[in-house]
């Protein structure tokens, strides 16, 4: 297999890895919108605290960039990924900032009921 062919295929999982988080992320969010908060809020809850988790223990960086950064030496923010660049760069203020505001949405639904 090519380092091309690698770097392909650590960008397809680290695609799918993201739209996974992503994923739950928003459900966090939408459950404190809509207050439809459910043991799957929780789980998503849950994989978001996990995948932080493993963020910081790499110091704010995902291990699948660590590895494709071996197939690469590109200095754009989307080496590693199939998202727009500007989404790359900022994916993680976004997401924190979005999970956040949903768990600041659940916290207040459990205040005022």
């Amino acid at each position: 297999m090519t380092d091309q062919s690698k770097l392909i295929l650590v960008k397809l999982v680290h695609t799918v890895a993201w739209v996974f988080f992503a994923s739950a992320i928003l459900y966090v969010f939408y459950s404190g919108v809509s207050g439809n908060i459910s043991s799957l809020t929780w789980v998503c809850v849950g994989l978001t605290l996990l995948e932080a988790a493993i963020l910081l223990s790499y110091r704010w960086a995902c291990p699948l960039t660590i590895i494709a950064r071996k197939y690469s030496d590109s200095d754009r923010d989307n080496f590693d990924i199939y998202l727009p660049d500007w989404l790359a760069k900022h994916n993680k203020t976004i997401f924190t900032t979005i999970f956040l505001l949903g768990m600041l949405l659940i916290l207040v639904r459990f205040l005022i009921d």
